[in-house]
């Protein structure tokens, strides 16, 4: 009896995990496995036109992709955004569930949807509305600091000023997301803990160190590996609020892919630039992921 009983209870299992398991299927391995036999190809406007066209050219994409310097341009704007951008967001988040966890405080829920109300805004809406906020003449961002006798900064117009302010917006729209992460490893942080430590003379700094912290490590992991993820692969804020400008400043791997796929035609390239993009954020992971291993042993 039990045997049959398991074999139901399995089927069962997998008849109700079909659906997803078949929108995986469609939607994530099959373009995967596309995208990668495209990047294999010289897959063009006229091989979108007529197949016959469609030529197979190995590894020659990826040759030409390493010997380009606008990739190199693309691939260093990346890394800068995820090197300054990872510890602003998952500061900036962990903070904010800090804040919200904190017993004295007054409106709980209020506060909590005020700040993760970002996170659900339209991506190109707030990008719009941040553009004209660093509006150099008439911006909200450069008429504060006139207050305090600051001249005003080109901030979507410098090399130097945009990835600044395109990362002060992916910070704020994306904090929300990771702060509601934090706030639950939070609350799931025995009390009694912090009650031993607080009796044990343990100040504030002390307590965030040796009970906090120890007791979140896995959803610091988790926010980590999300927010590098997400760094790599922003494409809508620069093209919307500086379209790669100036002089290329902020164009990341995702823009040089739809540059190369939809602005050139060259969509072979552009499959080889998400090949790419894939394998460098699986690295990165796995390199975090070897690492948080060390230290806990």
């Amino acid at each position: 009896m039990i045997v049959p009983q398991r074999a139901a209870e399995t089927r069962a299992g997998w008849l109700m995990s079909a659906p997803a398991l078949a929108a995986i299927f469609l939607f994530f391995l099959v373009p995967a496995f596309a995208s990668l036999f495209l990047s294999l190809t010289d897959f063009d406007i006229y091989a979108l036109a007529d197949l016959r066209n469609l030529r197979f050219i190995g590894l020659r994409n990826y040759a030409d992709l390493l010997h380009n310097p606008l990739f190199w341009n693309a691939f260093l704007n990346s890394a800068r955004y995820v090197l300054f951008g990872t510890p602003l967001v998952v500061g900036m988040s962990f903070a904010a569930a800090l804040l919200i966890n904190h017993r004295y405080l007054r409106w709980r829920p209020v506060w909590r949807v005020i700040l993760f109300a970002p996170y659900v805004t339209t991506l190109v809406a707030t990008a719009v509305v941040w553009r004209y906020l660093f509006n150099t003449e008439y911006g909200l961002v450069n008429w504060m600091l006139g207050w305090v006798a600051l001249g005003p900064i080109d901030w979507l117009g410098s090399p130097t000023a945009s990835t600044p302010a395109i990362l002060l917006f992916v910070a704020w729209k994306t904090f929300g997301y990771n702060m509601i992460i934090f706030l639950a490893a939070l609350q799931l942080v025995p009390r009694e803990l912090d009650e031993a430590a607080r009796l044990d003379g343990a100040g504030r700094i002390g307590r965030l160190r040796h009970v906090i912290l120890p007791a979140v490590a896995p959803a610091f992991l988790l926010v980590t590996v999300l927010t590098i993820a997400s760094m790599f692969q922003l494409f809508a804020e620069p093209y919307v609020m500086t379209e790669g400008g100036p002089a290329q400043s902020t164009v990341t791997i995702l823009y040089f892919m739809y540059e190369e796929g939809f602005k050139w035609w060259n969509l072979g390239s552009g499959a080889a630039v998400a090949v790419l993009l894939f394998l460098c954020i699986c690295a990165v992971t796995l390199v975090e992921l070897l690492l948080v291993r060390r230290n806990l042993r």
